[in-house]
């Protein structure tokens, strides 16, 4: 862990996985979406190198591509510590399928690292097999040196490979980020083109997500409709949301659930635009 030298709090192991992710920051009621490339992952939070700067204490949403074609995990996590790019995430309020999903994709990347780790034994055993053969056939000084060279040889072509195979990657790998944030800003430059009524963009509401209860406000007995004016995106996603009532502990949580929730692209002739509706969240007991 970058700037912790405590001992590890870690309750659950990680396993080094890359994969893609999205990490939503919710900052004066505007979602801001940050681009990142995870660096191990258990059941219990992440490591990530996250292009831009978090909060250590702040909650955010994180959305995670597990793997081309199948749904990515969408979960919440507080900001455990961050030092230049790189962050460390606890999830919270997991449930149990996504564990189960996140420990069957960490036990598929830790069978290839303990196969990676058994492939290089046995290399090295080889090797040590063939030196105590060559040693054995008690060849002239001069050809075992000339052995010795040309193993050294090998050994600095390998090494040459290794470190030119890890920067391509590397610089793919960031190159890609790059790209993620440049899209991110165009998208959040999008104004919106259209008013369109709320009736309509309830018809092309694909997926919702319900408000968490707070807990504050079920002390105080707060219940209610929160009215929201929000932007949606060319593809769909509520890009900007401003709340016209109600309780901030309501407006928070309703804030909280708008930014999971996906609409049908509005088109005007024919064309996926962004658009400016209102929507209704509601809190009862």
């Amino acid at each position: 862990m970058i700037g912790w030298d405590g001992p590890s709090r870690r309750r659950v192991p990680r396993y080094a996985v890359q994969a893609p992710l999205d990490v939503t920051v919710l900052r004066s009621g505007v979602p801001d979406t940050v681009p990142a490339r995870s660096l191990n992952l258990g059941e219990r939070g992440i490591a990530a190198v996250i292009a831009g700067e978090l909060v250590p204490g702040e909650t955010v949403g994180v959305e995670i591509s597990m793997s081309p074609g199948q749904e990515p995990l969408r979960t919440r996590a507080t900001v455990k510590y961050q030092h230049e790019l790189r962050c460390g995430l606890e999830f919270a309020a997991m449930t149990a399928e996504q564990r189960a999903v996140i420990w069957e994709w960490v036990k598929e990347a830790k069978l290839g690292v303990d196969m990676s780790a058994a492939q290089a034994q046995g290399s090295a055993t080889k090797g040590r097999e063939i030196e105590k053969g060559d040693a054995s056939q008690r060849r002239p000084n001069s050809q075992r040196h000339t052995s010795r060279r040309r193993l050294w040889l090998v050994f600095l072509i390998l090494l040459g490979s290794a470190a030119a195979v890890y920067w391509w990657r590397w610089n793919r790998d960031w190159q890609e980020l790059e790209s993620a944030m440049k899209t991110s800003d165009t998208a959040s430059a999008d104004a919106p083109r259209a008013q369109v009524p709320a009736e309509v963009m309830e018809k092309l509401l694909v997926h919702r997500v319900e408000p968490v209860y707070p807990a504050e406000a079920r002390k105080q007995n707060l219940q209610g409709i929160i009215a929201m004016d929000i932007v949606v995106g060319r593809d769909g996603a509520v890009t900007a949301m401003h709340p016209l009532n109600g309780p901030d502990v309501l407006a928070r949580a309703a804030m909280d659930a708008l930014r999971w929730w996906k609409f049908e692209p509005y088109r005007v002739n024919g064309e996926p635009v962004a658009v400016e509706s209102r929507v209704a969240v509601e809190f009862k007991r």
